[in-house]
């Protein structure tokens, strides 16, 4: 008796190549819909009616969601969330660059200083916005003890509830915890920089920072570019940290386009007007995807 059998991998009789295919993903696409594009797609819809989330039933109203956040909520919304996202994006950059650039001399112990270094990134956002949350607390807060200690302040400072200083706080909290990956990615380029190059730019009577000006810069362009641009996306939707430690307060001053949907859908149940905020929100955002991938194009060109 001869015995046929059928190769792994190979589409089963009557099937062809595509179909079978198709059979393939149809499991990870289902999960696609039910998870990203119909609940996407249900908020966008969502702006067009007037929906309460405690009432039954909802009224087609056009543009009137749109039309009422871009004329009350949407410019303080945008500065807000502007401030905030170049604020967490250039602030680590410029440690972590600082940072990938001690350690990528031969400094004694600079395993353990990389190893040591990652340790905020590796901390969940929750735990690191309490952290914050302590040290700037008015009453215990160590930064208050210490300023107090250097007579930089004559008394404790609420900087958690002060306007004045409620965002600088949560983007020195964010900002701690963005620098390592920063740092990394940095550091990974850093170590493609042919030793050559320097070597020839110091022959020449090139100085440490016109070497960095002339060659260290020019030569990781494409992943400042990278890592900028997909720190400003991951921050212009950023919300645990700025609602753990301020909920948006004080007085709406630290209130981003993350937290705003929120406190719309669920502490004003108006589903109408956080479809709005979102939409405004995600074609905003989408100016920021389109600019990653158009780098991302490039480099790959190049």
């Amino acid at each position: 008796m001869t015995t046929v059998t059928r190769r792994q991998g190979t589409p089963a009789k009557g099937l062809s190549g595509g179909a079978f295919a198709i059979l393939l993903v149809l499991p990870g696409l289902a999960l696609l819909v039910a998870v990203v594009l119909y609940p996407l797609i249900s908020s966008l819809v969502t702006a067009f009616f007037e929906q309460s989330l405690v009432a039954p039933g909802r009224r087609f109203v056009g543009l009137a969601n749109i039309t009422a956040v871009l004329r009350s909520d949407f410019l303080p919304l945008l500065s807000q969330t502007l401030v905030f996202t170049v604020g967490t994006t250039v602030v680590p950059f410029v440690i972590g660059f600082a940072l990938a650039l001690a350690l990528n001399t031969r400094i004694s112990g600079r395993g353990f200083l990389r190893g040591a270094f990652l340790l905020p990134w590796l901390v969940p956002a929750v735990v690191t916005s309490f952290l914050w949350m302590w040290i700037f607390n008015a009453n215990y807060g160590v930064a208050n003890g210490v300023l107090e200690t250097l007579g930089i302040v004559d008394e404790p400072q609420a900087w958690l509830s002060s306007p004045g200083t409620a965002m600088a706080a949560v983007i020195i909290a964010k900002t701690w915890a963005s620098f390592p990956w920063m740092m990394v990615m940095l550091l990974a380029g850093l170590q493609t920089v042919p030793p050559e190059l320097h070597e020839a730019a110091q022959v020449d009577g090139a100085g440490t920072i016109r070497r960095f000006r002339a060659v260290t810069v020019p030569h990781l362009r494409g992943i400042i570019g990278l890592v900028l641009l997909l720190e400003l996306i991951w921050n212009f939707q950023h919300f645990d940290t700025i609602y753990v430690m301020t909920g948006g307060g004080p007085a709406g001053t630290t209130e981003t386009f993350a937290v705003a949907v929120y406190d719309t859908f669920y502490k004003g149940h108006d589903l109408g007007r956080a479809g709005a905020i979102g939409l405004l929100w995600m074609l905003l955002l989408l100016v920021l995807v389109v600019g990653y991938l158009r780098v991302v194009d490039r480099e790959e060109k190049a």
